[in-house]
């Protein structure tokens, strides 16, 4: 059964920090995209960050670039977001999204592409 499976997640004051991971179980993320997707109160789901697993490649939503890091830790099959210098902005639900591709293109970090979700999980910065 595929499986995946978000940690991490909380409340932090602006400028901190946090990690999510999401653990990938019943399969293998060599063949896969995976990314992290949020959805801010009001506002409709979007990507923040996916990876390309063979490529490595990846992509970032604008308002996290430089500030938010994607990583894949092959052995441990699970994806890693550093989030860094978080800003109010960035509250919201955050999942973890993969689908099965053939070759990465940034324009696959899209909520209509992913087939497999995680949980939701929290992400609160304020003062």
């Amino acid at each position: 059964q595929l499986q995946l499976v978000e940690s991490g997640g909380g409340s932090v004051q602006p400028g901190g920090s946090l990690n999510l991971s999401c653990a990938a179980s019943g399969f293998r993320l060599d063949d896969y995209m995976i990314g992290w997707f949020r959805q801010a109160p009001g506002k409709t789901r979007e990507g923040v960050a996916c990876i390309g697993s063979r490529s490595a490649n990846t992509m970032y939503a604008h308002a996290v670039q430089g500030r938010f890091t994607v990583s894949l830790d092959k052995v441990k099959n699970t994806m890693n977001l550093q989030m860094n210098s978080l800003k109010p902005e960035d509250a919201g639900t955050y999942s973890c999204g993969a689908v099965r591709i053939e070759g990465f293109h940034s324009a696959m970090c899209s909520t209509n592409t992913v087939a497999y979700w995680a949980q939701e999980t929290q992400v609160t910065v304020s003062s």
